[in-house]
């Protein structure tokens, strides 16, 4: 809790500006991180060698670190699925009609629906947005004329 020293601080702290402008400088690195750096210097050929070894022994552990490795769980795949051609914004209704269609035929798992249907809720704006500005560019030339 701040303690008032009867001070005035308004002359050191301005409101909104950091104590340090510049801030951290970009590639600094924490002390902690160099000196694990300093002491696995030179060793990661040799500790690499001795968890696969370990792995190649039966060491349960050591086989799920190498494995991670060499093939890390796949976060995201592709979805073999194919959305109506989105044109307008009346098409995303379509798009969301095969979504929810999919998802009821078991093509689709609700997760990777939801997943698409977020993708087509920040598409159809800009369809929308492309729809509006194409509407009064003819406006403006029939104007003009």
């Amino acid at each position: 809790m701040p303690v008032n020293t009867g001070r005035k601080q308004d002359a050191r702290f301005k409101p909104g500006q950091s104590g340090n402008p510049a801030g951290k400088p970009k590639g600094a690195r924490h002390k902690t991180t160099l000196a694990v750096d300093a002491l696995l210097d030179g060793e990661a050929e040799n500790l690499t060698r001795k968890a696969v070894a370990m792995a190649l022994g039966g060491d349960t552990v050591a086989m799920r670190l190498c494995l991670d490795r060499l093939a890390p769980p796949r976060r995201d795949r592709p979805v073999p699925f194919t959305l109506p051609k989105l044109d307008t914004a009346a098409d995303a209704k379509v798009a969301a009609a095969a979504i929810l269609q999919a998802v009821a035929d078991g093509e689709l798992t609700p997760s990777e629906a939801g997943e698409l249907s977020k993708l087509l809720e920040n598409y159809t704006p800009v369809v929308e947005v492309a729809d509006i500005e194409t509407r009064l560019a003819a406006l403006e030339k029939a104007r003009t004329r």
